[in-house]
This record gives C-alpha cells, sequence and structure tokens, in this order.
C-alpha cells in the first residue's frame, strides 16, 4: 500500500495551480494525474449537483458515495460555482486568471457563453495553458455528444473487439477517456515545458476520436498501408502466433509467444511433458511466426490438445519456468493481488475528515526524486 496523507512530498508541479472546469472522466483523469504530480487543482462543480459521477451509482460505497467519482477525483479541492449567474463566472473568471492551467470538456462554444473562452482569458492571463477535450473536435463534429461508448462504436474499436462470430463489442472500461485524458496531460506537460523557455502558454486540444484513431497503432497502420480493414478475433492477434487464450483441463490461460525463441521453449515444454505432439517444435508449418500466424487453427488444435490434458496452474508454473510468456485470465481482484504480490503498492487508501478511508488506484508514474503524492482525498 503506498496511500498518504499530508503534504510530505512535493512533486515537479508544485506551485503549478490547475482550475478545472471538466468533470465525468476524461478530464477528471487528467486533472488527478496533475494533482498527483504535485499541482494544486481546483475542482468547479455545479451548486447542489456537483459532477455527474456523483450519481453514477451502483456500485456505491456504505457511505452511499459513487465509486466512479472516487475513482479520478483525489488530490483536489472542490468549489461550487453556477455559471448561469454574474457572480457565478466572475468567480470562474478570478480563479481561470489566477491559474497555471485550465482544463475543460464542455460542448465547443460553452466555456465562451461563460466568458471563459481562450482568447478572453489568454488577453489576461498570457501565460494561461488552455487545455480542452472534445469528441470530435472544433469543426464540422463540433455539435456532436462526445461519450466514450459512441466513440468506441463510431471509430473503429468495437468492430475490432469481441469473438469472430458475435457482436462487435466495447471495451470493457472507458479506454477512450482514459486515452485522451492521458494525452492531455502529455500536452500540457508540453506546453508547461514551453512556457519556461518562451514564457507564454498556449491552447491544447485533443479529442476522442483522434485519441482512439491514434491508439489503433499496427490495426491503423495495416489499413492504412496494405488496405486490409481488421476484423474481429477473439483473443487472437492478426500478427503474432501463439498470442491468445488456450484451453486447459480446467481454464484457459493466456499465451503471449513473441518470437521463434520463445515458440521452441513453448513446444519443448509441451514435447517432453506429454509427447503428444513431438514433430511440433520441427513442423515447418510452425517454424516461423508468419506460418504459425498463417496456420494459427492447426497450431491452436496442436496446442489444446496437449495443454487440455492438465490444469492451467501446471502449465502456468512449467512453461514459467522456460521463459514462456504466460498466466492466468484474472478476475480485477486477483490483479490486484497480483500487483500486491509483486511489491507494486497498487492501491491508495485514504482518511477523510469525517473519519472514513476511500482508496483508489495508485499513480503509475515513478519518479525518482519528484515522486508523486497523495495530499488530499475525493472532496
Amino acid at each position: 500500500m503506498r496511500g498518504v496523507d499530508g503534504e510530505q512530498c512535493v512533486g515537479p508541479l508544485a506551485g503549478i495551480v490547475v482550475a478545472d472546469f471538466s468533470r465525468v472522466l476524461a478530464g477528471p483523469f487528467a486533472t488527478m494525474m496533475l494533482g498527483d504530480l504535485g499541482a494544486e487543482v481546483v475542482k468547479v462543480e455545479r451548486p447542489d449537483v456537483g459532477d455527474e459521477t456523483r450519481s453514477w451509482m451502483p456500485p456505491a460505497t456504505a457511505d452511499g458515495e459513487s465509486t466512479y467519482f472516487l475513482a479520478v477525483n483525489r488530490n483536489k479541492r472542490s468549489i461550487a460555482l453556477d455559471l448561469s449567474t454574474s457572480e457565478g463566472k466572475s468567480a470562474a473568471k478570478t480563479l481561470a486568471l489566477d491559474a497555471d492551467v485550465l482544463v475543460e470538456n464542455f460542448a465547443p462554444g460553452t466555456m465562451e457563453r461563460f466568458g471563459l473562452g481562450y482568447e478572453v482569458l489568454a488577453a489576461e492571463n498570457p501565460g494561461l495553458i488552455y487545455a480542452s477535450i472534445t469528441g470530435f473536435g472544433r469543426g464540422p463534429g463540433a455539435s456532436l455528444p462526445g461519450y466514450d461508448f459512441l466513440i468506441q462504436a463510431v471509430g473503429g474499436l468495437m468492430s475490432v473487439t469481441g469473438n469472430p462470430d458475435g457482436e462487435a463489442t466495447k471495451v470493457g472500461v472507458a479506454l477512450v477517456d482514459v486515452l485522451a485524458g492521458q494525452n492531455l496531460v502529455a500536452g500540457i506537460l508540453a506546453a508547461l515545458y514551453h512556457r519556461e523557455r518562451a514564457g507564454r502558454g498556449q491552447r491544447v486540444d485533443v479529442n476522442l476520436l483522434s485519441s482512439l484513431l491514434s491508439s489503433l497503432v499496427n490495426q491503423a497502420s495495416a489499413y492504412l498501408n496494405a488496405d486490409v480493414i481488421p476484423h474481429r478475433l477473439g483473443n487472437r492477434h492478426p500478427s503474432i502466433a501463439p498470442y491468445q487464450t488456450l484451453r486447459t483441463a480446467d481454464r484457459p490461460i493466456a499465451i503471449a509467444v513473441g518470437n521463434d525463441g520463445q515458440f521452441a521453449r513453448l513446444a519443448r515444454v509441451l514435447d517432453d511433458t506429454r509427447g503428444a505432439h513431438p514433430a511440433l517444435a520441427s513442423d515447418e508449418r510452425f517454424a516461423t511466426n508468419r506460418g504459425r500466424v498463417e496456420n494459427v487453427d492447426a497450431l491452436t488444435a496442436a496446442l489444446e490438445s496437449t495443454l487440455r490434458e492438465d490444469l492451467a496452474q501446471y502449465w502456468i508454473d512449467r512453461l514459467t519456468a522456460e521463459g514462456v510468456p504466460c498466466g492466468p485470465v484474472n478476475t480485477v481482484a486477483e490483479g490486484f493481488a497480483l500487483g500486491e504480490r509483486l511489491g507494486l503498492d497498487p492501491v491508495v487508501r485514504q482518511h477523510r475528515d469525517a473519519g472514513t478511508m476511500v482508496s483508489s488506484v495508485a499513480n503509475p508514474i515513478r519518479l525518482s526524486r519528484t515522486p508523486v503524492s497523495y495530499r488530499h482525498p475525493p472532496p
């Protein structure tokens, strides 16, 4: 466990003030990352209602609080401002003019209607880094609603997720929002570095669709450079084999063979253990990665005919000992338990004034001189 309370750590962004006008996931994820790095984050919420995710339940804590909200709002202080009133707008503008960074993910044009657009604020605060997340950019798609599930559908991610004979499937978390939040953090850090050298802020724009398309990496390159439109392969990989789940006697295991040497060791373990496929390692169809991909059905059948003769843990132990990347298909609880066993300290636990304890996932960045810190529980 790596949680800490108090102000004992000074991060690389200490002294940076972030005016956080974002809500739901992508923006709040980004501002939490900035807060972990030492920035002072002031989260603006609507009076009485607050961030939408405060009401996204179940699941909820024993105190009836949304676990979704708790996931991305540590290291922030919250203020309630009604941006439809002149008083709220005035207070918001004061906050923005005192800030180093402003983050917002309203529909394009909303901040301008509040008198908080980039041009207005940058004229009075030329060092301001004004960071925005939209669904589809500020051009023709500006009016389209930017929801993660929708982006996964229209951006092509769902078309490559799921079983070949099944329905196109979304990823199990709002992955596009998380990716966009990470992209925004990178843009903000780059803008802060530029400001340090040039003395001026700038606008940082990230949109969900572009974040998704950039994350398609090899699948996108297959389309752009070889006119291959990727499709659903289940847990198989389009360019590597065996890189998939395989059935054993009790449950599937994930095997991620990335080169011919690893495959040779996999084949040796199976041959030595059961002797069922003495020619597996020398079979010309499987001698190279390309051959294994082209003959993946035959390869899968050959591997599973031996793997199904014993339990998953038996194979995991044998293969891991031989340097073959493999593991069980864990639950989320088992994933956290693995992180704990490996000394990764994946959980942060923080006390609140009321005496309650809240938990969140530790920041994955490790800095040797200016470590992240966990100063404030979610407000």
